[in-house]
């Protein structure tokens, strides 16, 4: 990780649902086709305007309204997988460049367009998204990489677009990154325990509002370090 971490960059691509896909899984169908529109796109407090999530059970919400996913991390699974990775290929809503955006701070503040974003956690690869890949072990493959993206909340809605900067206009001082929360979860308890308790004190201290999931995570974690 750099002692530095970019405090702006640029939105590449706006992505929302293309078309509604067939899917093996409970539901039946899958809105992880997104695809870059052109112009201005309203987000709300769910999310981009005429986006949606199939398994709202599992997707969507005010914790993972906007998904975004970095083009430096997108250029290296390029690499991996022999083919460009286009944006909305991963069901990013962002495609971002300049912001490691698997490598921001859990909490951090991004002005992008008229709208205040903040980044709750990481995504988790699912079954879906393997499906949607095609690819054998891609769970495992995508976890073992944690080049993950992040999941945002909208802390004041706006329009957005592709060109527009993203500023980040807040980063907490505890220094715990997306990639460290998600490595901790299959980490040894000893680090697992230490980045729980840094999150945790960090919300006490006013320094972010951690989503429902990672506090009861981090709660655990702490509770039972074993």
């Amino acid at each position: 990780m750099p002692s530095v971490l970019p405090a702006s960059g640029t939105v590449l691509a706006v992505c929302r649902v293309h078309a509604l896909l067939p899917d093996d899984g409970a539901v039946g169908v899958t809105a992880i086709d997104k695809r870059p529109v052109e112009g201005p796109v309203r987000v709300r407090t769910l999310g981009l305007f005429a986006d949606v999530q199939a398994d709202r059970a599992h997707h969507g919400g005010e914790e993972q309204a906007v998904y975004a996913y970095s083009q430096e991390d997108a250029d290296w699974w390029g690499a991996e997988l022999g083919h460009t990775v286009t944006p909305g290929l991963f069901g990013e809503n962002l495609r971002v460049d300049g912001i490691p955006v698997s490598r921001a701070v859990m909490g951090e503040r991004w002005r992008v367009g008229t709208a205040l974003l903040e980044v709750t956690h990481e995504r988790s690869p699912c079954a879906t998204f393997a499906r949607r890949m095609g690819l054998p072990r891609w769970v495992k493959r995508f976890t073992d990489a944690n080049r993950v993206g992040c999941y945002l909340r909208v802390l004041e809605t706006g329009d957005l677009q592709a060109g527009d900067e993203v500023v980040v206009e807040h980063r907490p001082d505890h220094g715990v990154t997306v990639a460290d929360w998600f490595a901790s979860r299959t980490s040894a308890h000893e680090t697992r325990g230490d980045v729980s308790r840094r999150l945790l004190a960090a919300e006490a201290a006013g320094q972010l509002r951690l989503s429902d999931q990672v506090r009861e995570r981090a709660r655990l974690a702490v509770a039972h370090p074993s």
